[in-house]
């Protein structure tokens, strides 16, 4: 199988896109996942993968939580760093507080979850995916500091891939939108949920911006991101796969 024998990292695994991806790992014979998301509560209902689980409750901007997860590492083979959070409002309306708790946890988490597994995976091969956004390649009113963060940890990975080769390849996927709980906590969007339904409402917001008419689902992004970590993707690095359904065009 894809990934047999291997022992993956992901972070922000207890929903969403993380949790499509520890499935997606688990179905497809890895052999331990690291499975990282500070709500604990969550993170502890995460079952039924397929293979041994470590799971690790914690904050992924704090290095201290870094540097207790070190034993859990040791035998690291790759890792999606895929924790974040949002924040919207006009660059005059944010504040500093919010500023920094999204960078906090978008861009600093993800410069230690990388900076972790290439300690972890130094001297072996191995494969690293950051999760980005189509919101740091497009500029869009009222998202500074999630775009600004997603356009960091695309440079991040960038980087990154230059320094681990020719044994680490690190790349970055950049996703448009995808039907995750996280929609559930926007406002505008829990309002036209109630009142069309959720399905429709996504259907209507994706008609708006998105030219192939629909939103990505978290399984399908979980794949995407499932070929970078894999040998099929043996020679791609440094790489910014855009699964947006035509957003950025």
């Amino acid at each position: 199988m894809e990934f047999s024998g291997r022992t993956i990292l992901v972070t922000g695994a207890a929903s969403g896109i993380g949790l499509a991806v520890a499935r997606h790992l688990g179905a497809r014979g890895a052999a331990r996942l690291v499975l990282v998301d500070r709500d604990g509560g969550a993170l502890a209902r995460v079952d039924g993968l397929g293979c041994p689980v470590d799971l690790l409750p914690g904050d992924v901007g704090d290095e201290s939580f870094w540097e207790g997860a070190v034993p859990f590492l040791s035998d690291l083979d790759g890792a999606v760093a895929n924790a974040g959070v949002a924040a919207a409002g006009p660059i005059a309306d944010l504040s500093l507080t919010q500023w920094r708790r999204v960078l906090s946890v978008n861009l600093d988490g993800a410069f230690l979850t990388i900076r972790a597994a290439m300690r972890a995976i130094k001297g072996r091969a191995g494969s690293i995916v950051a999760v980005a956004s189509a919101a740091g390649i497009k500029a869009e009113p009222g998202v500074a500091a999630y775009g600004a963060s997603k356009a960091g940890v695309i440079q991040l990975a960038r980087v990154a891939a230059r320094e681990g080769a020719p044994t680490i390849r690190v790349n970055a996927i950049a996703p448009g939108g995808v039907e995750t709980p996280v929609w559930d906590a926007v406002p505008m969007f829990a309002e036209r949920a109630a009142a069309i339904g959720r399905d429709a409402a996504f259907a209507e917001l994706a008609g708006l911006a998105t030219p192939l008419g629909r939103y990505a689902g978290a399984d399908e992004v979980a794949a995407q991101i499932g070929f970078l970590l894999s040998d099929a993707a043996a020679t791609i690095t440094g790489a910014v796969l855009v699964s947006d359904g035509g957003y950025t065009l």
